[in-house]
């Protein structure tokens, strides 16, 4: 004998979908039949607008012009991939899995429908799993640029079924896909929020609650100096502000250490180089305000915008960092005799290297304030990567000839973009080098997306506490956080171990 509940399970099945279905009917003629005020020129206009993307690409190009920081690039960056990934799955498989006719329009509106009917199935909403996955990933990595986008989204699914193009259950499992994309990517590329914090040991730092007992020193020339030095003073009213062109910073800095109970630096990586260097000698906590053109020390500390400075300030919140070091330092001036005078010691924040990249700097900087930093960057790097003449170089005893040697303060999971350091006072050194041979070019790509521990015809990598380096031909062009200066013949390389204290909000929002 046939089980009676077993029969009515096909019978149950074959339920759902109608019901579903009269319910689709049913949301789509009130919504077809409802008047919705200022919804005629707009919701239509939409809907088209979202076509093959464009208004999320113009919405991510947006936010990254008008956000002006790495958290607004990244959210912009995540949410056109979310979007991409979304894309591919409704494009392969979402629409080829249920074919379904779209909407009769006899209930729509003239007024109301698109001029150009879509003619793919209806299910899932393809439009609608775009919107979703963008404003997705935006929120993921932005909840401010986040909720200016969700609403924006809505509409373009609520337009799907204004003008009738989509049942309401399409855009729900258009939108149910689009989510699910934006966390797929999450999955595989973690937002910030997601990344372990940088630097390990907590510090004891003064809390100066409106910058009280804080001296900031601007360099005038940096990136973006003039709108960042308005921030400061309006975040910090108590803080004195110095601003001064790059020739006199050294003697600004030195003045600022000695009467503050902080230092504070707005500049980029080679100002706050020197700040660091300062605040280390006198033993005093710094407070990094990004406002240069780059700002890799800054942001692998975790500190993206004046107001992340301004909370650890309030909080007295601070973290202990590494100082690269080189003996002996940089070039400081001649004798009268004509003889190089060096400083006993150079410190660096990121990056120490030799080879093409600081001959690289030397032309970014010579061509710069005439056609911009990027086509100067694009210009230096084709100059360079003719590969004339490769460095030749003493390694721990061992010469060899190479394209470049490159030595991290803290191991960065790449050598190129994306570089990122997620730990600060590993105590350890990233020294990379790129040997020469033919394609420079390509080897120097090799050697960028290449991990921190990796050994190839084209590239090695070690973790090191300590490296020497001799057999340098005079003239021989160093860089150390964008600063050229002359190698000396010989040079040791190691670490100051948790020697700065630096401001950093414990939680980053």
């Amino acid at each position: 004998m046939s089980d009676p509940q077993a029969q009515g399970i096909p019978r149950l099945r074959g339920r759902i979908p109608a019901l579903l279905s009269r319910w689709d009917r049913r949301l789509l003629h009130a919504v077809a039949t409802r008047e919705w005020p200022g919804a005629e020129p707009v919701l239509p206009r939409l809907s088209r607008s979202a076509n093959h993307g464009l208004l999320w690409f113009g919405a991510a190009a947006g936010i990254a012009a008008l956000g002006r920081d790495p958290r607004a690039r990244r959210a912009a960056v995540r949410g056109v991939a979310s979007l991409a990934v979304a894309s591919a799955v409704i494009n392969t498989v979402g629409k080829h899995s249920v074919r379904r006719a779209r909407p009769v329009l006899d209930a729509i509106p003239v007024i109301r429908r698109l001029k150009r009917q879509p003619f793919t199935t209806s299910f899932p909403s393809g439009h609608a799993a775009s919107a979703a996955a963008f404003a997705t990933g935006v929120a993921l990595e932005s909840k401010t640029w986040g909720a200016a986008v969700a609403p924006v989204a809505a509409a373009v699914g609520l337009s799907r079924v204004y003008t009738g193009v989509h049942y309401p259950s399409d855009v729900l499992a258009g939108a149910a896909l689009g989510v699910g994309a934006a966390f797929a990517v999450r999955g595989v590329v973690p937002t910030k929020s997601q990344l372990p914090p940088p630097g390990r040991p907590q510090a004891d730092a003064p809390a100066l609650p409106g910058g009280d007992g804080l001296v900031v020193v601007v360099n005038q020339e940096a990136g973006s100096s003039g709108s960042a030095a308005t921030l400061v003073r309006d975040a910090l009213p108590l803080a004195e502000i110095v601003e001064c062109p790059p020739g006199e910073l050294a003697a600004e800095l030195e003045k600022a250490a000695g009467r503050g109970r902080a230092l504070g630096v707005l500049g980029g990586d080679g100002t706050i180089n020197g700040a660091a260097t300062v605040a280390a000698e006198h033993g005093v906590p710094l407070a990094v305000f990004p406002g240069g053109t780059l700002n890799h020390f800054a942001y692998d500390l975790g500190v993206e915008s004046v107001h992340d400075t301004c909370r650890a300030l309030a909080r007295g919140e601070a973290i202990r960092v590494d100082l690269g070091r080189f003996t002996p330092g940089p070039v400081i001036g001649r004798t009268d005799g004509g003889d190089v005078l060096r400083a006993e010691t150079g410190y660096f924040l990121n990056t120490l290297s030799l080879g093409v990249y600081p001959e690289l700097v030397r032309i970014r900087e010579a061509w710069s304030p005439r056609i911009g930093d990027w086509p100067a960057g694009v210009l230096a790097a084709a100059r360079v990567l003719r590969g004339e003449h490769p460095l030749e170089a003493e390694v721990e005893g061992r010469r060899r000839p190479m394209w470049m040697l490159f030595a991290g303060n803290s191991i960065y999971q790449r050598m190129g973009p994306p570089a990122h350091r997620i730990d600060l006072a590993d105590g350890l050194l990233d020294v990379r080098v790129v040997h020469a041979g033919r394609l420079p070019g390509l080897r120097l790509l090799a050697a960028a997306l290449a991990g921190p521990l990796s050994r190839s015809p084209v590239h090695a990598a070690q973790q090191l506490r300590r490296v020497r380096i001799g057999g340098l031909a005079p003239g021989t062009p160093l860089a150390y956080d964008g600063e050229v200066t002359a190698a000396p013949r010989r040079l040791v390389i190691d670490k100051a171990v948790e020697a700065l204290t630096v401001y950093r909000p414990q939680t980053l929002l």
